[in-house]
Order: C-alpha cells, then structure tokens, then sequence
C-alpha cells in the first residue's frame, strides 16, 4: 500500500498537498483542467477582479539563468546555464467577472474532484471597494470555488489601496478579511507580500479579521539586469522598466525566513507555502516550517505551462520520503509537519564558544570566504 499524500487544510481534503499557485499558467480554464488531469492536489486561479486590466506590451514573464562555470546572470538563454529565477509585470487576470463565472462552474463540473482556489483582489479605500471585494467573493463561491485566496501581496500595482499596498497595512488586512468573511461561507485563505518589516504584524492582523490560513510569499519587488553591451534593461517596453516580481529558486531562502517567523508565532494557525519550489526537497522545507501545503509556479511554467512532470515528480518523491521514514511511524504529512519549526530562534540564542576557545568567528584558517592571515 502506498504512503498517503493527501492533507485537509481548512477544512478542505486534497488528493495531494501540492498546489499550483496563482499565476500566468492558471489564467484559462483549459489550462487549469490540464493541471488537474496531471494530478496537481489544487490549483489557485489567475486573480480576479471586477474589471479587465490592461497589461504592458510584450512579453509580462522572463526567467533569469546563472552561468555554471562563471558569475554570469542574464535571461538570454544559452547553455551551460542554470534557472536562477522568474522575472514578470503581470497584473491581475485581464478577463472580467463575467468570463470567469461560467468558467468556474465549468471547471467544477468537469473536475467535481479537483480543488479550486479562487484568487481575488478589488481596491480598499472605502466602502464600496469592501463591497467589490464581498461581491467578488459570493459570485465565486456560487460558481462552485471552494475556497477564497484574498490577494493582498501583488508587487506591481500602482493603486495604493490595492496589492501589495494593502498587505502591507494591518489595518486594511483586518478590515478586508473581515469583509469578505462576512458573505464567505467557504474558507478565506489571505495571500501577504514579503516585502513588510514585520509579516507576523500583517498576518495577525488578517487572522483577526477571520483568516482561515495565510499564503506566502508572492514575488519579491525588483528590477531585470541591464545587458552590459547594449546597456538596456533586458526586459523593457520603449526602453523603459518598473518595478516586476522576482520567483522561482531565488527566492527559496528568502520566503522560508518570512513563512518562519508566521508559524512560530502562530504554530496552531494554517499556513501555505510559496517560493522557489521545484522539487520535493523544496517543499519539505516549508512542510519542516508548519506549512500544510505548498503553491509551485516558476518551475511548472517551464514545464508544459503546467508542470505535469513537476507534480509527478512531487508525488513520487513525496512517497518516497514518507516510505524511507516509516520507521519512525510517519504515515502522511501531519506527522512531520512542522517539526523543524522550533529550531529556528533569535540570533542571541545561537550558541557562542567559550572565550578561551574563540578565534575572531571561525575555526578553520582555510574556512571559504575567509583570506588566510600570512
């Protein structure tokens, strides 16, 4: 009999924890159906708002690749490279509520089975705004979604009510969550941005308005490098740039620090990993952490737009890990999750060395990154 990948989390059973996060790839029904025929556990919708946006020209995702054999990073593809990460300026899906909708409904029909996340964002400012966010949560949820990913961590929008903007302020966290949980009747996960002093204050703050778990991270803000021979931006329109969002594996160490600091400061709450994942070795980290599941996006993009060999290699892996470990009675997740959780802890806390065997911070005269003393 084969290990048990799947998970509840909030209340909801997956076939499998893994999810594939809200992204280009989730933006068409088509492609969402393909992921579930690949066996993804879930899968977040493209946000939805209530109006279409309008994206730049061109290309909206590029991927960054290291050089193997030098200090090279650029997103021109040549061999010998290694994915350093995801570059892009997407906005919000670019089709409105009414497209969605019936796609939704459709999605359900065809994949009764398949979880279905609906990614949502509208404006908050005022009440109208908290109504937009109310209205696009009941017309979700009456399509059939089974769970609502509030998106309050978008690096790129220029509304200051709206995105990253709103993650960013513990008032408005609070206050949208409550909103929209006040005509939810499935669970309301909250998707917060990275780039804030202190997550835990936002992800207090969207618990208090009723959160049922939090997502993180979305892209880090950032720009693409400048091609040291033509000295342009190597993603531009007209030759101008703003600021993007940066994935994929660079990204790893960054989202684990700040999905830490969240389950240890609220290890009974629900948490889902984002950032950097390409295989299970990835998610095990953010499952070590407290996370009951995890998003892939970058390294499914690479992959057919959908990833079907990046979930069969999850799977498989996952399976693997939890055989390997039966001796110590682990049969699924939860009996692992979270255990590493606790070892991370202030800086002061790390043991120092006895004075008298101190040697100015490292022990071995040939230690990396250190200059031997002649």
């Amino acid at each position: 009999m084969g290990a048990d990948l799947s998970v509840t989390f909030t209340g909801i059973r997956f076939e499998n924890p893994f999810l594939l996060s809200s992204a280009p790839p989730t933006e068409s029904d088509s492609n969402i159906m393909r992921a579930f025929d690949a066996g993804w556990g879930g899968v977040v919708t493209k946000t939805i708002g209530l109006h279409p946006v309008v994206n730049v020209k061109g290309p909206k995702t590029k991927f960054l690749r290291a050089d193997c054999d030098s200090y090279r990073l650029s997103m021109k593809k040549r061999p010998s490279s290694a994915l350093h990460s995801s570059w892009n300026w997407e906005l919000i899906s670019d089709k409105p509520l009414d497209w969605w909708i019936p796609k939704i409904a459709k999605i359900k029909a065809e994949h009764p089975g398949g979880v279905l996340i609906a990614s949502i964002m509208a404006g908050s400012g005022n009440d109208k705004e908290l109504h937009n966010w109310q209205k696009l949560a009941m017309a979700c949820q009456e399509a059939g979604a089974d769970g609502l990913e509030l998106n309050f961590s978008c690096p790129h929008m220029d509304r200051v009510d709206m995105g990253s903007n709103v993650g960013k302020d513990k008032v408005l966290c609070s206050v949208v969550t409550k909103a929209v949980k006040e005509v939810a009747t499935i669970p309301v996960w909250v998707k917060l941005t990275p780039s804030t002093t202190d997550i835990v204050i936002e992800a207090e703050a969207a618990f208090r308005g009723g959160a049922d778990a939090i997502s993180s991270s979305n892209t880090y803000p950032s720009l693409p490098l400048i091609d040291p021979e033509t000295l342009e931006f190597e993603m531009n329109v007209d030759g101008y740039v703003s600021s993007g969002g940066l994935g994929g594996p660079a990204i790893l160490p960054q989202s684990m620090a700040k999905m830490a600091q969240m389950t240890k400061a609220f290890p009974l709450k629900e948490f889902s990993g984002i950032g950097g994942i390409s295989d299970f070795s990835h998610a095990l980290n953010y499952i070590l952490l407290g996370c009951g599941t995890v998003q892939v996006c970058t390294a499914a993009m690479l992959d057919h737009a959908i990833g079907p060999n990046v979930i069969r290699m999850l799977k498989h892996e996952m399976s693997e890990f939890i055989e390997r470990n039966a001796d110590k009675g682990w049969k699924s997740l939860e009996d692992f999750r979270g255990i590493r959780r606790d070892r991370v802890v202030s800086h002061s806390q790390i043991k120092r060395p006895e004075q008298l065997e101190y040697h100015g911070g490292y022990d071995d005269e040939a230690a990396e990154g250190y200059a031997v003393e002649g």
